[in-house]
């Protein structure tokens, strides 16, 4: 299975660099740890959540966000992936060209569905 949920906003006139780091904050205050880099397709962001039950079932996987588009028209991407160390000097572009979403298994894929649900639901309330 692969969970991508992709959100699209039309309208709206954001300042992308700004909304991805309201998302980063917001994140972060939620016990997230962050990291994010820009690369000529969007803005990529990673969060992943330490914790007993994370490290057990899923110790190297992140939450993927990228925003892509203009500020009347873009579309922010979240899935699962592969928590990729130092994001910023990594070849971004590369890595969401090529297949960066996992496969999970059914009981993380549920895991995963509920807290993407979560980040997908408090990422529409900051872009309003």
């Amino acid at each position: 299975m692969v969970s991508e949920k992709v959100l699209h906003f039309q309208g709206k006139n954001k300042d992308l660099n700004q909304l991805s780091q309201q998302i980063v904050q917001q994140l972060t205050t939620e016990g997230y740890k962050t990291q994010s880099s820009t690369a000529p397709l969007g803005i990529v962001i990673q969060a992943t959540k330490a914790g007993i039950l994370r490290d057990i079932i899923t110790a190297d996987r992140a939450f993927s966000i990228l925003i892509t588009g203009q500020p009347d028209d873009f579309s922010i991407h979240v899935g699962i992936g592969k928590w990729i160390q130092n994001l910023a000097v990594a070849g971004v572009e590369v890595i969401f060209l090529s297949w960066l979403f996992l496969a999970v298994d059914v009981p993380e894929m549920l895991w995963t569905e509920h807290v993407e649900k979560g980040i997908v639901t408090e990422i529409t309330q900051i872009v309003g």
